[in-house]
């Protein structure tokens, strides 16, 4: 392995491109999007669900929405999702439903009117999409409808689109969440504030003797404190504006100054009222019931005299989870006698009593309104509220703790739609994470598995075969330029994580591919985990099994063809500029929606230029790959950017041998020894030619020079002295 360090005329080119680049994306910054019109399906799908249907207002309120009305009694309501919420889809950008709802709050109609996904522009039929959408008649916008299986028993579950899962769950959460929203707004509904938990219960075994001042410090008591120029400035921009105002010298004056507290706890109610007097209470409190203390001082009267003649107190009410809580007569006692140390002095003091039917929770936010009238004519007045909010402190509660179920349910009700998705794809998950793995331990461990190529051969082609099989038929997972095109607009057009991990397998591809072009450069993704490349890798070598004739063009030629998959990628991102939607459209000269995600099923001509790419790449491989591919040229380009060369040449590389460039099947080795990374797959077929003794020219020379016979040295015949005869 060798750091990979470009040179001057190389960082030029890098810098070219980076310019180029940049210059798409600044003009990519400012194209705008024309806004589109529906035609009359509107109109035909209001009169659809209400014919009875006379009168349609203009859109009204922050959601735009439409009153439907007959006779001059309202009969329904209708919008557009995306006036309500602006939730991108796998495309990328929002899917546009029209909703209507009936007075009850309950889904009569929801139409989808646009939407910008891949797989059902042309793939899937669209009638599916609407089918869909169709099984939410009937479903009030308070109920939780979950695409699948749930562990919520009381959760409304649907099918999802075969094929188009993610796609499904966000038109779900389209719809489901925009009627909730627009149905509370109109009040149709009360807004729970999502799950609701069991009620908490005060505890009847925790008491800690405690002061006036310990109370109100720890919050067990609250207060509220109004001047006279703070009242008058609720009136402000109302019928009351000016009446009874202050004079300059008594808008500090104290207009009420007012306290309340739960009187449950013993702690806060023994201190308040006494032990006698709490253990009478609490003896006259049915289950589920509540004592709420309420305690004034100041000009103003929080109880008034209109509970006298009405029965019902005008001046104070509750509000919990939206609801409010009036008191009446009998909802209320005098209260004289206190006990409290350091308690200071009350004009008034009293007990209000919350009944169990009210539902109130006490371990639940809620606050004590005061509503202070000011007179506008003889019988006529305007209100203005303030809020004294109180949270019972956490020591003096018990909370109940959820069943199995019921945490399960609260789980999966607060996830984010994407985690959702994640945890119901968890197998496809764990088998792409091995396969990645397994693919980074051949590539840190290329130079010794080249080593033995019988064995990295049908390693590869095991690898190869999961890709068509599991990850392109399967899972689906076929990266395309579409998910370029999405990313390069998401970064200048609001980019938000949600869009790309809704989908979990192409959120994983994206992230591998994007470092191993880093290391390796766009080869790993092109000759290991595309799947239409994959299948062409596998039918092109069956067919060398079967002797089928292969041709080549000449390198020169080969070389230019090369351009046109940039001019292309080119084309794709100017088009998208002006419309994503004409944009996936033009992005059909891949074959992988029709060969990979539809597995041909589709239309005709679709399938016939698939198999026709296909048929070529018998005889010459990788035809797609090699000139027309567009996402192989986007990635192409960061590949100039990668840190190493991991694939190893020698100096004898291009001059003499040729042996390597012969033999690279998709013409990515130049006649001067050069692998070009930009058209590199990564097969690692060179790299087997490079360490076999037994096949590389250079290794094979050097192999011969060590086994030559080495010369002999001359041998002395000693001279043996031999004595003569006698």
């Amino acid at each position: 392995m060798t750091i990979h360090q470009p040179s001057i005329p190389g960082n030029l080119r890098i810098w070219s491109v980076g310019l180029v680049v940049m210059v798409l994306l600044m003009i990519a910054m400012f194209a705008t999007v024309q806004a589109k019109s529906y035609g009359d399906i509107e109109q035909q799908r209001i009169e659809k669900v209400f014919p009875q249907t006379d009168s349609v207002s203009a859109p009204e309120g922050k959601f735009k929405v439409r009153t439907l009305s007959a006779a001059g009694k309202v009969i329904g309501y209708v919008f557009q999702s995306l006036d309500v919420v602006d939730i991108p889809a796998y495309s990328g950008k929002p899917i546009n439903t029209q909703v209507i709802l009936d007075t009850a709050g309950v889904i009569q109609d929801a139409y989808v009117l646009e939407h910008h996904e891949p797989i059902l522009l042309i793939g899937i039929p669209e009638e599916k999409l609407h089918g869909f959408s169709a099984r939410y008649k009937g479903i009030k916008v308070s109920q939780r409808v979950v695409v699948g299986h749930s562990s919520d028993p009381s959760a409304v579950t649907v099918d999802a689109i075969a094929g188009a899962t993610v796609t499904a769950m966000v038109v779900n959460e389209v719809i489901m969440r925009a009627a909730h929203e627009v149905a509370v707004s109109l009040k149709l509904i009360e807004d729970k504030g999502g799950v609701v938990n069991k009620p908490a219960t005060v505890r009847q075994d925790f008491y800690e003797p405690a002061t006036w001042e310990q109370l109100t410090g720890n919050g067990a008591i609250r207060r509220l404190n109004l001047t006279r120029g703070q009242v008058d400035a609720a009136f402000k921009g109302t019928e009351a504006e000016g009446v009874d105002n202050a004079g300059p010298d008594q808008v500090d004056d104290t207009f009420i100054e007012l306290y309340t507290a739960d009187l449950n706890p013993p702690t806060i109610g023994r201190a308040l009222l006494g032990d006698n007097q709490y253990r009478f209470l609490m003896q006259e409190l049915k289950p589920g019931e509540q004592a709420i203390a309420v305690l004034g001082r100041g000009l103003f009267s929080y109880k008034g005299s209109g509970y006298v003649r009405g029965g019902i107190f005008d001046r104070v009410q509750l509000r919990q989870f939206g609801n409010v809580i009036s008191f009446r007569d009998m909802d209320h006692q005098r209260l004289s006698d206190v006990f409290a140390e350091g308690m200071p002095e009350f004009n008034e003091m009293s007990i209000f009593i919350v009944r169990k039917p009210a539902g109130f929770d006490p371990g639940s936010p809620w606050s004590l309104e005061l509503l202070v009238r000011r007179q506008t004519g003889p019988v006529s007045g305007t209100f203005s509220s303030f809020e004294l909010p109180y949270q019972l402190p956490e020591p003096y509660l018990e909370r109940p703790a959820p069943s199995a179920e019921e945490r399960a349910a609260i789980e999966e009700a607060s996830r984010p739609m994407w985690l959702t998705i994640w945890y119901q794809k968890h197998f496809q998950i764990a088998v792409l994470a091995s396969a990645l793995l397994l693919l980074t331990a051949i590539l840190f461990l290329q130079d010794k598995l080249t080593r033995r190529p019988r064995f990295l051969h049908w390693l590869r082609r095991g690898y190869l075969l999961f890709t068509v099989v599991f990850l392109g038929w399967y899972a689906l997972g076929q990266l395309s330029v579409v998910n370029v095109l999405t990313f390069v607009h998401a970064l200048f057009e609001q980019f938000r994580w949600e869009l790309f991990l809704t989908d979990p397998l192409i959120f994983m591809l994206w992230v591998f591919t994007a470092a191993s072009i880093l290391l390796w450069g766009r080869g790993v993704f092109c000759g290991w985990l595309c799947p239409f490349g994959a299948l062409q890798e596998l039918i092109n070598e069956a067919a060398r099994k079967l002797k089928v004739p292969q041709y080549e063009l000449p390198f020169a030629v080969h070389e230019r063809l090369w351009a046109i998959k940039y001019i292309i990628l080119l084309l794709l991102f100017g088009i998208s500029l002006e419309s994503m939607s004409t944009a996936e459209l033009f992005a059909e000269v891949e074959p992988f929606k029709t060969a990979i995600t539809l597995k041909f099923d589709r239309q005709w001509w679709f399938v016939l230029y698939a198999v026709g790419l296909l048929v070529i790449n018998i005889f010459t491989r990788k035809v797609y790959c090699r000139y027309i591919c567009p996402l192989g040229a986007a990635l192409a380009i960061p590949t100039k950017l990668r840190l190493f060369d991991w694939l190893k040449r020698r100096k004898e590389c291009g001059s003499p041998c040729q042996l390597c460039a012969k033999e690279c099947e998709i013409q990515a080795i130049h006649p001067d020894g050069r692998i070009n990374a930009n058209e590199c797959h990564y097969c690692l077929d060179c790299q087997m030619t490079y360490h076999n003794e037994n096949k590389c020219p250079p290794l094979i020379n050097k192999r011969k020079k060590r086994g030559k016979p080495a010369p002999v040295a001359v041998q002395l015949i000693p001279v043996v002295e031999v004595p003569a005869t006698e």
